[in-house]
């Protein structure tokens, strides 16, 4: 008798888990290539307002990128660093703007943390 081996994590669509602020976890699919922020934002998730639809302008996107994860997702860029200099709640050294988050096959199950204000 033979086995087969059966991946339980493969699936054709990156997922992302949203932590908001008072604990609850939403669990997103995404579109591939997609950024975390345009995923939060057409699934409804609060706390990510993204006032400038993601062109780097406004740090209304804030997010803490998981500690497990920051690792994934390309460095911070200088321009970037320079909006999350702007962003209402204290910047960490896992702050992202989640325009700049891809979300991919590679980021399945990122953990992205929503901060209490934007």
């Amino acid at each position: 008798m033979t086995s087969v081996a059966v991946n339980e994590k493969e699936h054709s669509v990156p997922v992302v888990v949203y932590v908001l602020p008072d604990g609850e976890r939403r669990k997103v699919e995404a579109v591939d290539g997609r950024s975390v922020m345009q995923t939060a934002i057409d699934a409804l998730v609060p706390g990510i307002v993204g006032e400038c639809g993601g062109e780097m302008s406004c740090a209304t996107c804030h997010v803490f990128v998981d500690e497990d994860w920051a690792g994934r997702f390309a460095p911070v860029s200088e321009d970037e660093a320079a909006m999350l200099e702007a962003t209402a709640a204290e910047p960490t050294e896992f702050s992202r703007l989640s325009c700049q988050l891809p979300c991919t096959l590679e980021t399945d199950g990122v953990v992205i943390h929503i901060p209490d204000e934007q």
